[in-house]
């Protein structure tokens, strides 16, 4: 093979005109004319024509009819310029053509389970190919065919120049690249570990890394200074979408610093690699902290790049004669709500109260939902009524409002309730109307989080117990105390999306042993989990900290993906599972009795051999669902159903009775956070008819029909008997 000699098909231009090139790729689309053969041929770098003539070449003209789509060949011709009205522009190379004079074909193709041409010929036309129309599932498990295609070679090409983007700044600021361990130990990150067993050590476990967040405080108490890593991570988390049970994020530590040196050096980096994908990020990005998001947007990841902000109204209709409102607030409730700009026209009183007061709102969790609007300076709605003048002005005041403008408010007990519904409406109405400007990314810094949080009325780390505290002069006993505790931490947001966290990091003992005593732990656990790390923190740690940034979601974000899938080579499903290789999959019964795993198993029936030891039957439980409905069950409905069923009538129920179950879990997997509800559980209210007994009818007519009548009653045949 002459690589050496080899020239990519994008790479040709007019210059390369009379020159012979060897070009090697695959076959993106042939045309056939009958006396003259067309072919696009496709590698990493573009498509470029080759055309085969029985004049120049016969031998190659005849191989050349052989050819299919995605047969890897190797082509050697000679480079012309297209004739005037013959240029393609929708090719970079769309100007010159190769006249082949040898063909070699290296391997054949079998018929593809999808198209993966993105500018296939058909009739003379380019058509723009659209893998939105392929199965997600068939993409995957065909994956190596997937990432032939132009856009997807693109996308893993812009991800590689991205990283090395973030390599060389990180390296002008004298950060060094180490690399840390993914056989480690369990740490508190919030999420499940996936565990490995250890064959040597029997019945102890690895944990593969959650993120690297010890080990890079370590590198600090190492003296390394600054540090970065590209860092595999792996959480054994719950199903959602857009996530990845092992994902890459960008990690970093740095000693001698605060807040302020981590806000610097990731805007900056922040900018640098969202240019790379044409996006201009507007500098400084704004700080607020974690209780002004939630109180102004409802979540600790706001979209700022809208309004409709959140104002607390309870103090101006305190005294209203809206009843529901003074019910409210007289049980120490409140009253918030957001204004929509301009938008009176576009919600109607009958979306308002029809729709969004009777329907929406509750399926966000509220009892309802009050609105009104501003015509010519005054409120409008069913029930301005009740409220002064004064309210009224104070309202419109309060808001901003104008005239065109709408106020939406809602009234709980429950201020959480409050925010979580109201952040819902926001988003839903922004997306409904569609005030959410395109093409447009505002970052911010959301920081002064919690430290700690209540779960399941235990106290318990927001982040991670290695997170500095406000102040360090706290009483770990004191539960109230404790939850009253800010964090030195801080996430960086871009449109609503949370793309990395920190925070500067505990580097005194006393302070560190104060955290593990206001979550409970006790002196084992902590030198059980943790003893390693404190002893460490005996020998002169430097303040230092950090932070992460996932770089899939980044990415995803900066190539206008609509799935982090779209940027990873080969990831997983929403289910977890890898369509390509069927993993996970059973173990060799032998290969987990070395590791001394006495996992229960079933077999088909005694002294058989393992059930999915073959590969099909691998593959085959590898994508099923664990079965929710047995055999024996089916059995028992189908006798209780006076249904005589086989065995293979049996099996054949129980596979469709599993496969509709199935279906509805994919369905909860779905990502419905920004659809529109088309369906609302409504109340229902029983309407009961006045109890009053009516005149017998004679009972001989109505029971003349009966199959069977006894003492003036109809008889039926038992059904169910003991």
């Amino acid at each position: 093979m002459d690589w050496k000699e080899r020239v990519y098909c994008g790479e040709l231009t007019s210059s390369h005109e009379g020159r012979e090139v060897l070009l090697m790729g695959w076959v993106d689309a042939i045309r056939d004319h009958g006396n003259v053969l067309f072919i696009h041929l496709r590698d990493i770098r573009g498509i470029v024509q080759v055309v085969f003539n029985p004049e120049m070449n016969e031998a190659s003209y005849k191989k050349a009819a052989t050819l299919r789509e995605e047969y890897a060949i190797q082509v050697r011709g000679t480079v012309a310029i297209r004739n005037k009205g013959t240029e393609n522009p929708n090719l970079k190379t769309g100007g010159v053509e190769v006249f082949a004079t040898d063909l070699e074909i290296f391997s054949k193709s079998k018929n593809l389970p999808f198209q993966i041409s993105e500018k296939a010929m058909v009739f003379g036309e380019e058509i723009q190919a659209s893998p939105e129309n392929v199965d997600e599932d068939l993409r995957l498990q065909y994956r190596y065919l997937d990432l032939r295609r132009p856009s997807m070679q693109d996308i893993l090409i812009k991800r590689y120049k991205i990283i090395k983007c973030i390599r060389e700044y990180l390296d002008q600021l004298n950060f060094i690249e180490v690399e840390t361990p993914f056989l480690t130990k369990s740490t508190p990150e919030g999420a499940r570990d996936y565990l490995v067993p250890s064959r040597i050590h029997k019945g102890k476990f690895y944990a593969l890394p959650q993120s690297p967040q010890l080990f890079k405080q370590l590198l600090m108490m190492g003296g390394t200074d600054r540090y970065f890593q590209i860092a595999r991570c792996f959480r054994d988390e719950d199903l959602r979408p857009n996530r990845q049970p092992e994902f890459t994020q960008l990690d970093l530590e740095a000693s001698f610093i605060d807040e302020e040196f981590i806000y610097e050096i990731i805007e900056e980096l922040t900018v640098r690699v969202f240019a790379l994908g044409g996006k201009v990020l507007p500098r400084p990005f704004p700080r607020m902290t974690y209780r002004e998001a939630m109180e102004h947007y409802g979540t600790d990841r706001p979209d700022t790049r809208f309004g409709m902000t959140f104002e607390d109204v309870t103090d101006i209709v305190q005294d209203t004669g809206y009843s529901v409102f003074r019910q409210i607030i007289s049980n120490g409730g409140m009253i918030k709500g957001f204004c929509v700009k301009g938008q009176a026209a576009a919600l109607s009183k009958n979306v308002l109260q029809n729709e969004y007061s009777t329907k929406i709102a509750p399926s966000f969790g509220a009892k309802g939902m009050t609105w009104m609007k501003v015509i010519e300076g005054s409120l409008e709605s069913n029930i301005v009524q009740f409220f002064t003048p004064a309210e009224q002005n104070g309202l419109i005041k309060r808001f901003g409002a104008e005239d065109g403008d709408v106020l939406i408010m809602i009234a709980d007990v429950s201020r959480d309730l409050i925010n979580e519904v109201l952040c819902s409406l926001r988003l839903h109405i922004a997306n409904r109307l569609e005030l959410i400007p395109e093409n447009s990314y505002r970052p911010l810094w959301v920081c002064n989080f919690p430290l700690f949080e209540l779960k399941d009325g235990k106290v318990s780390s927001q982040h991670h117990p290695f997170t500095m505290p406000d102040r360090t002069g706290f009483s770990p006993a004191n539960t109230e105390e404790v939850l009253g505790l800010n964090s030195r931490a801080y996430d960086v947001v871009v449109n609503g999306e949370e793309i990395g966290g920190g925070s500067i990091r505990i580097h005194k003992m006393e302070t560190q042993k104060k955290v593990f005593k206001a979550l409970g732990l006790t002196r084992e656990q902590v030198e059980t989990k943790f003893g390693f790390f404190l002893r460490a923190l005996e020998y002169g740690t430097p303040p230092h900290g950090g932070i992460a940034l996932g770089m899939d979601r980044m990415i995803a974000m900066i190539l206008s993906t609509p799935s982090i899938r779209d940027v990873i080579a080969f990831p997983k499903n929403r289910r977890a599972i890898c369509p390509l290789s069927r993993a996970p999959s059973p173990a060799d019964k032998s290969h987990l009795e070395e590791l001394n795993l006495g996992l229960g198993f079933r077999t088909r029936k005694a002294g058989s051999k393992l059930y999915g030891s073959t590969q099909e039957e691998i593959t085959e439980h590898a994508i099923k669902r664990p079965e929710k409905i047995s055999r024996d069950e089916v059995a028992h409905v189908a006798k209780l159903a006076r249904l005589k069923f086989d065995d293979s009538e049996v099996a054949l129920y129980q596979k469709d009775l599993n496969s509709i179950l199935d279906y509805f879990e994919t369905l909860k997997e779905i990502d419905t956070e920004k659809v529109r509800p088309m369906s609302h559980a409504l109340e229902v209210k029983n309407v009961w008819r006045e109890d009053k007994p009516g005149k017998t009818k004679k009972t001989k007519p109505l029971l003349s029909n009966a199959p069977m009548s006894e003492k003036g009653f109809f008889k039926v045949p038992k059904i169910l008997e003991n």
